[in-house]
């Protein structure tokens, strides 16, 4: 198991802490409503430094990235983000990722946790043209800082204007007095916010300036369960819940990020199923009698017929109601439509929404 430059932090703060992609990491504090609460309506702070960070550098980085992702890196200029993905050669996915363009020859590529080793690989398959790659998962901290008042928590500790950057927007500047700090307006709980780069010898310093720094503004630490609720909440896609090596981006409704005004893995069997429909989608839904969604239970039509599998679910804290995302057969996933989730050996009944759940 391994542990953060804050495991012993959160240890000493109290955090409940739990295994999660190989790492010892917080899933509460205080509770993950009450932590929940804090992130929707004030600021709180997660350490997510499991995740994976890779450098890519050199004249044919952007030739590699186009290559492997499925979104069009083309269009990044510098300080600029990108959500994408990495198409498999079977039409599932590899994993969702963040493109970071620091200059035209090098990029940052942020990845889940548990496909570190795997992303790796798969990334160097298709690297014929020298490009040089740095995994620097092991000595980056990462800190997301989210809130509605994450900007003016911050503002002290930096001379970067927080509150004009926009959305999926980074710059590199000294923070908290420490120097090539990535401060990226990114995040992945749908209430604003920053996340936080740098080298793991800083990450005591930095966190305790934060919590200094964002004290008149109810600062809380946050644990990785409100993450997954706040998460969940905006309908945002879980690796290894919502989709995996066997979904496929389209199935998934990430056509947005799929585009093919390029070639990349498996681009012409994806423009295919674009073509052609395809036969399942995931779809959001709310539960209309009492009962939570859980991650595998199956969904049924109104005659008993399995029409699909829940990927996540939730009780949600904001809107005090159950909700969850699912995969059902195409016909089944209209707006309004009356579904029924199988919870243990009941038939519950719910019916889709539009993500996100939480406006």
């Amino acid at each position: 198991m391994k542990n953060t430059a804050l495991s012993e932090t959160h240890i000493k703060a109290g955090a409940k802490m739990v295994p999660f992609a190989g790492y010892n990491m917080p899933v509460q504090y205080a509770g993950i409503n009450a932590e929940h609460e804090t992130v929707r309506k004030a600021v709180g702070v997660f350490d997510v430094s499991h995740m994976g960070e890779f450098i890519l550098k050199g004249d044919k980085a952007l030739d590699l990235i186009q290559r492997v992702s499925s979104n069009d890196a083309a269009k990044l200029y510098d300080g600029k983000v990108q959500y994408s993905c990495l198409p498999n050669k079977d039409g599932g996915i590899v994993d969702d990722l963040l493109v970071y363009r620091i200059d035209d020859k090098t990029y940052m590529l942020v990845v889940n946790a548990s496909n570190i080793e795997k992303d790796w690989n798969w990334i160097s398959r298709f690297n014929t043209d020298g490009v040089v790659m740095k995994d620097i998962s092991d000595r980056t901290s990462l800190l997301a800082v989210q809130g509605p008042k994450a900007a003016e928590a911050l503002q002290s500790l930096t001379d970067i204007d927080l509150a004009s950057m926009e959305y999926y927007t980074f710059k590199k500047g000294k923070f908290a007095g420490i120097d090539n700090v990535i401060v990226s307006a990114t995040g992945y709980t749908g209430a604003g916010g920053f996340e936080l780069y740098f080298d793991n010898e800083h990450a005591g310093f930095i966190w305790d300036a934060i919590f200094k720094a964002g004290e008149p503004f109810g600062i809380k630490p946050i644990g990785l369960g409100a993450r997954d609720t706040l998460r969940l909440e905006m309908g945002f896609c879980l690796y290894g819940n919502d989709i995996d090596d066997h979904t496929s981006p389209l199935e998934a409704g990430l056509g947005w990020v799929t585009k093919f005004n390029k070639e990349f893995t498996n681009s012409a069997v994806l423009q295919e199923q674009k073509l052609a429909g395809v036969k399942q989608k995931l779809v959001g839904f709310e539960m209309i009698d009492r009962g939570i969604p859980r991650h595998d239970y199956e969904i049924a039509d109104a005659d008993g017929n399995i029409i699909g599998k829940v990927t996540s679910g939730t009780q949600s804290p904001s809107l005090q109601k159950a909700i969850g995302m699912g995969y059902v057969k195409n016909e089944f996933a209209k707006e309004g439509t009356e579904i029924y989730i199988k919870i243990r050996d009941n038939s519950i009944k719910a019916k889709i929404v539009k993500p996100p759940f939480y406006k």
